[in-house]
């Protein structure tokens, strides 16, 4: 596998530009603009969000901190299924393990599967509500998902 040397999410060659983030149903309009910071921060710029409750909004930007271009060029889509039109590997995120039809891997072996699929193809990474993360319906809609180990107690992740 050849990466570019250009680390910006938008280098020709780097299997991050072919990563979108996907949120769906975002409530609290800060935590749209903290993934957009985190995104940055780790090399990607493709943000799809999904019924949020309130986007564009002032604590998105404030938020951000600083990654203002990711919300800028954020996509918003009314269904799941628009946010992952086109990608050729959808993995879902989450910190409880649950039945369904796909594939479930640790965060590490999607995150591995991720990328090399992303040489060939766009790879959604699809994440749910603040408050119950992804249905059971969301997650069938993935063809991976990936479990991240948390606290059983309270295994709320927050991006």
């Amino acid at each position: 596998m050849t990466v570019s040397s250009d680390l910006s999410p938008s280098a020709a060659g780097y299997p991050l530009a072919r990563m979108r983030v996907v949120l769906v149903r975002t409530s609290h309009p800060g935590n749209i603009g903290a993934a957009a910071r985190a995104m940055l921060t780790m090399g990607l710029d493709r943000l799809v969000l999904v019924a949020p409750l309130r986007f564009p909004d002032p604590a998105a930007g404030a938020r951000a901190s600083g990654a203002t271009a990711v919300l800028g060029r954020a996509t918003v889509v009314d269904s799941l299924d628009a946010a992952l039109a086109g990608a050729v590997l959808t993995i879902g995120l989450s910190a409880r393990p649950r039945e369904f039809a796909g594939q479930v891997l640790s965060v590490r072996a999607a995150a591995e599967r991720a990328v090399a699929t992303a040489l060939h193809g766009d790879v959604a990474l699809v994440f749910g509500t603040e408050m119950s993360g992804l249905s059971n319906e969301e997650l069938a809609r993935c063809a991976l998902v990936a479990t991240i180990p948390a606290n059983s107690g309270y295994a709320s992740l927050n991006l």
